[in-house]
């Protein structure tokens, strides 16, 4: 695997944040010790986002390719249950208790945040659930040219707020309000967008002037927008390599928001603010996509299937027919990604109630937990 990804295997706890702890009792999620069951003949693929979206897309591409490397080449169905942020459809997968092989859960990061903040509607816990394949993505961040910003660094000498639409405060858009707090700037956020498509259209018609998006609408239809001179590219989410955060070899000409930081400050992030961005940052997008299944699934079902996915994200023909779909962020198996994982979903108490305090203080936004 390329140098630009060594990161997402071995470092996406980034060690020097504070706000994730591997612990020893903390170990990964526990299979069946039988590992003598058969996969089915017919999996369904639970997808609690509405068919269409950005989830359901990449879930119907990755199925068939998976059909034909999962020894048996069981058919594989897309089951789309919506509703609640995805909340609803991932807890309805976690209490049917299934733990054969015949129903596998399709997730994003923002199925993951709401699990983090601890949200009492969760029912599910990824400490718990059993990862078969992950898939993670980029990310930048960018203004209007309304707000007469040319460049990152005039962050320095900006005393305005920032208008933001988004879709949920507990969902991928708390990433990008979590950086903008690292960098002390004001937002005025609106909640309820139908996606990031609609929140983009709305910084083109002047409602709103800040707005973040995936990598790949980054660079179809943002990039135009820079190169009109109608918006300016403020920082991308970056990648994680060797411990650190470096700029994501997709969108090398923009700073990560570390490099902006320490521009404006001379020196690197750190404190309160900061170990609450790295925390979700790794959830949200070093792994947003993702197949898991039940725990107590039989490790013979498990072991097929994840290694399934290590060889799909190998696979030749797979690696170039998904660069579009993918965006070019490569499939880790389920393998190869536990122990990491581990350590993304375990959010410390000072990091979970800063981040709440946040949400509740600057956005009126109160999160019920458990």
């Amino acid at each position: 695997m390329s140098k630009r990804f060594k990161g997402i295997l071995a470092a996406v706890a980034l060690g020097a944040s504070a706000a994730m702890t591997m612990t020893a009792c903390s170990g990964p999620a526990q299979t069946h010790a039988g590992g003598s069951a058969e996969v089915p003949s017919s999996i369904e693929l639970v997808v609690p986002f509405s068919a269409g979206g950005g989830t359901d897309t990449w879930a119907r591409f990755v199925a068939p390719y998976l059909e034909e490397k999962i020894e048996g080449n069981p058919k594989i169905v897309v089951e789309n249950q919506p509703g609640g942020e995805s909340i609803t459809g991932a807890n309805k997968y976690v209490t049917s208790g299934s733990t054969d092989g015949s129903k596998m859960l399709v997730t994003s990061g923002s199925t993951y945040l709401p699990a983090l903040l601890n949200r009492a509607e969760v029912k599910y816990d990824f400490t718990k659930l059993i990862p078969i394949v992950v898939n993670g993505t980029g990310g930048a961040v960018y203004v209007s040219s309304s707000t007469g910003i040319t460049k990152a660094s005039d962050l320095a000498d900006f005393d305005k707020t920032l208008t933001y639409g988004g879709i949920s405060a507990t969902g991928n858009d708390l990433v990008t309000l979590l950086a903008m707090d690292v960098l002390d700037i004001d937002i005025d956020a609106t909640f309820g967008f139908e996606g990031r498509g609609p929140a983009r259209l709305a910084l083109e018609r002047g409602e709103v002037n800040l707005d973040y998006q995936t990598t790949s609408a980054f660079l179809t239809q943002v990039q135009p927008m820079i190169d009109e001179g109608k918006a300016t590219p403020l920082f991308s989410f970056g990648v994680p390599e060797d411990g650190k955060i470096v700029r994501d070899p997709a969108m090398p000409d923009l700073p990560t928001l570390e490099e902006v930081y320490e521009n404006l400050h001379g020196e690197a992030p750190s404190g309160e603010a900061y170990d609450a961005y790295r925390a979700f940052l790794s959830a949200a997008y070093f792994y947003q996509k993702g197949i898991w299944v039940n725990e107590g699934t039989d490790d013979a079902i498990v072991t097929a299937m994840r290694d399934a996915a290590k060889e799909l994200s190998t696979d030749e023909e797979f690696v170039e027919k998904s660069k579009d779909a993918l965006g070019g962020y490569p499939l880790i198996s389920g393998t190869d990604a536990q122990e990491d994982l581990t350590a993304a979903f375990d959010v410390s108490d000072a990091v979970r109630n800063y981040t709440l305090d946040l949400l509740k203080n600057s956005y009126d936004v109160t999160v019920d937990t458990k």
